[in-house]
C-alpha cells in the first residue's frame, strides 16, 4: 500500500482545512517546495497536491508553487482542485504532474474524464469527495444527491488509473477512516482506490490493510504527519515490504525443503 503525503496549497502556502471548512484553515508552512523535499527525502514515492484556491474558484492561483514542486522533486506528483477542462488537466500534465485529478468535473462531465483518460492512459484520477454518501463538488461546497459508489461505477472501464475516495466528515478530524465507506467504493468499481480521510495514527493506517484485497491501494495522509502524530517512516515501514504483521509467528516454518524464502 502506497502511502501519499498531502500538501494542501491555499495562497501559495501549506495549510490543512477541517472537514473542507475554509474558514477552519491551519498554515503549516509558507515554503511548499522545502517541504515536498522533505517528504522525498524521507521516503515517500508520490506526492498529492491539493490546489484549494483552484477547488474553490477554479482559478490557478497556485500554478508557480505547483511548477516548482513538480521541477524539484524526482517522484511522481499529482495534483487535483480546480481542473474543469481539458486544457486546464493537459496544461498541468504538460508541466511536469504526473496525474492530474478530476473532482467537480467527474458528476458535471463525466464526457471529459472519459475523453482525457482515453488520451492520457494512466495518468487521470478521479476524485470522489462524499458526505454521507452523497458526491460534494467546488471544494466541497456545493451537494449534490449522486450516490458516492454509483459514480465510482460510472467509470468502471474507463481507463482512469484510481479513484481518491475522501470522507468529508473525517477529513482533518483525526478520528480514523471510514472504513465501511472505503469498503463500498472499493466494491463498486474495480478502478483501485486511495482512501482519504480521518488518518491520526499508525493504527489508522493498518486498519486498511484489510481492504488492500479489495482494491484500496494507498493512503493519502495530512495533518497526521505535519502534527507528528505519525511518523512517514513509520507508516511506510508498516505497509511495505517486511512489515511486522507478514512475519511468520516464532517456531513456524519458513518455507519449504532448501529454496530461499522469497
Amino acid at each position: 500500500m502506497q502511502i501519499l503525503p498531502a500538501i494542501d496549497l491555499l495562497d501559495g502556502q501549506c495549510v490543512r482545512l477541517h472537514q473542507g471548512d475554509y474558514d477552519q484553515v491551519t498554515r503549516f508552512s509558507d515554503d511548499p517546495v522545502a517541504q515536498a523535499l522533505a517528504w522525498q527525502r524521507q521516503g515517500a514515492e508520490r506526492l498529492h497536491l491539493v490546489d484549494l484556491d483552484g477547488a474553490r474558484s477554479g482559478e490557478p492561483v497556485n500554478d508557480g508553487a505547483v511548477k516548482a514542486i513538480t521541477a524539484a522533486l524526482d517522484i511522481p506528483v499529482q495534483l487535483g482542485g480546480g481542473v474543469r477542462s481539458l486544457e486546464r488537466a493537459e496544461e498541468l500534465l504538460a508541466c511536469g504532474l504526473d496525474r492530474v485529478i478530476l473532482g467537480t468535473v467527474a458528476i458535471e462531465q463525466p464526457e471529459l474524464v472519459l475523453r482525457l483518460a482515453e488520451r492520457h492512459p494512466g495518468r487521470i484520477v478521479v476524485g470522489i469527495d462524499a458526505k454521507d454518501g452523497k458526491v460534494a463538488t467546488r471544494g466541497w461546497i456545493e451537494e449534490s444527491t449522486v450516490e458516492a459508489t454509483a459514480l465510482a461505477q460510472s467509470f468502471a472501464g474507463s481507463g482512469i488509473a484510481a479513484i481518491i475516495s475522501t470522507d468529508i466528515a473525517t477529513d482533518g478530524t483525526l478520528a480514523g477512516p471510514n472504513l465501511e465507506a472505503l469498503r463500498a467504493m472499493a466494491d463498486a468499481s474495480p478502478v483501485p482506490v486511495i482512501a482519504s480521510g480521518g488518518i491520526g495514527c499508525l493504527e489508522h493506517v493498518l486498519s486498511l490493510l484489510p481492504l488492500q484485497a479489495l482494491g484500496v491501494e494507498g493512503v493519502i495522509v495530512g495533518r497526521a504527519l505535519y502534527d507528528g502524530r505519525l511518523s512517514l517512516a513509520d507508516a511506510l515501514q508498516a505497509v511495505g515490504d517486511g512489515r511486522l504483521q507478514d512475519v511468520p509467528p516464532l517456531g513456524a516454518p519458513l518455507g519449504f525443503g532448501g529454496g530461499v524464502v522469497a
